[in-house]
């Protein structure tokens, strides 16, 4: 049992609670991501077993296309790349290239969902045509919502990278970790969802 003998202990026994305890920050962000991940794994899913034993009749089932997803392959490959660029440049007090590279980043992002309107603009079904453009539209409208969510969380730390002011150094690097991990989880996403949806 512990005996507090003044005001001083205690406030150093509250410091010692608060600046001595384990980080478990990035254990959480893990274990939502894998959460949303058995989102997704729920939609490929439903995908497969809808296409495995309800197959449409011939003409319903519509061939897609594989430029733009193949280009927006490339350009989340790409953003990945740069992110990690920015976080080296962040560990080595280079705020300003890593400013940099997260805004190149958020361009890539930008790109990605443009690419992605142009697409829903020219296939050749609709969001009820049939089941399948019901799902394909699920799938790729829900990982365009996370694409659409690390974009604009990559601008907010972008701006708290800045040299005067700004609250992310290499001395507090968490937030832009914790992006960076969803982004990577997002581009790695993509990439079954292009494999599921577009070759096989």
């Amino acid at each position: 049992m512990t005996i507090l003998n003044s005001s001083d202990e205690i406030k150093k026994g509250e410091d010692d609670l608060i600046n001595n305890h384990d980080d478990f920050r990035i254990f959480g962000l893990i274990i939502f991501l894998i959460a949303d991940g058995m989102t997704f794994a729920g939609f490929f899913a439903a995908y497969l077993t809808y296409k495995a034993v309800n197959p449409l009749p011939e003409g319903s089932l519509y061939e897609l296309e594989l430029a733009i997803p193949t280009l927006n392959t490339i350009i989340l490959l790409i953003s990945s790349a740069t992110f990690h660029k920015a976080g080296k440049a962040l560990i080595n007090q280079k705020n300003d290239l890593s400013q940099k590279w997260l805004l190149i980043t958020a361009s890539l992002g930008i790109t990605f969902l443009i690419c992605q309107l142009f697409e829903y603009f020219n296939l050749p079904f609709g969001l009820t045509d049939n089941l399948f453009a019901s799902t394909f539209y699920a799938l790729t409208g829900f990982h365009g919502l996370h694409v659409t969510l690390g974009t604009l969380m990559i601008l907010i730390i972008s701006w708290q990278t800045r040299i005067n002011g700004g609250r992310i150094t290499y001395k507090n690097m968490f937030p832009l970790e914790a992006v960076e991990l969803y982004w990577h989880f997002v581009d790695g996403i993509w990439v079954i969802l292009f494999i599921i949806l577009y070759l096989y």
